[in-house]
């Protein structure tokens, strides 16, 4: 099987929010709307207080709660873990908005653009009418995966089948993967270094890791 997931290297991330602009150039996402953002926070006590810089979005868990609540089945997860929806199908209701414990979804129900009333060529060359209405999220540029896939690339190796914000990370902080597959880029880093994933507590299964120290040799 294949579970396509991504990994934060936290040691790295600098904070730069190239992830955030790299997404909302990929997808044209109103303001206000940003499928990737990088959290700030302050973590210790004065004086010893430090800055770390954590990128979140949807984390295309293998329990989603927001593909339970979902009453008209947009929401659905795909066999490579890929946590997608339907805006055909989509009834605009938000309860995957509530249930989803990352703040990971949005809803917007008027076309918004970055300067005014008239689109930016971006915007206006991805502007979807489709997604007026409805919830929307990451998706983890499946698009860019599914047709690297046929062209026989491997996403998170060769660049054209690999999320947007991967590929723009000044700091390689951000990688991607299949995590099922022993010889691949993220399973390697997840073996090499301890992380977490983040609410793992509320067994949805996050398809995101976050490094944040190498294991220790076995002595």
């Amino acid at each position: 099987m294949t579970r396509w997931a991504m990994v934060a290297d936290l040691r790295r991330c600098v904070g730069c929010q190239t992830c955030t602009a790299a997404c909302k150039h990929a997808n044209a996402t109103p303001p206000g709307v940003q499928w990737r953002r990088v959290l700030d926070m302050e973590v210790g006590e004065y004086p010893n207080v430090n800055r770390v810089f954590v990128p979140v979005g949807c984390m295309h868990c293998a329990d989603p709660p927001c593909m339970h609540v979902c009453p008209s089945t947009a929401t659905r997860k795909r066999a490579d873990g890929i946590v997608t929806i339907d805006y055909d199908l989509c009834i605009g209701c938000a309860y995957c908005a509530v249930a989803c414990p990352y703040q990971a979804r949005y809803k917007t129900d008027r076309a918004t653009f970055a300067y005014g009333d008239q689109p930016m060529a971006n915007e206006a060359a991805k502007f979807d009418p489709g997604r007026l209405g409805v919830a929307t999220k990451c998706t983890f540029c499946h698009e860019r995966i599914d047709a690297g896939l046929a062209k026989g690339l491997t996403p998170g190796v060769d660049p054209e089948a690999t999320p947007a914000c991967v590929n723009s990370c000044i700091a390689q902080a951000l990688h991607f993967g299949d995590a099922d597959d022993p010889a691949s880029n993220v399973s390697q880093l997840l073996a090499e270094n301890q992380f977490f994933r983040m609410h793992e507590e509320l067994g949805t299964e996050p398809g995101f890791y976050y490094l944040w120290d190498r294991k220790e040799a076995n002595p």
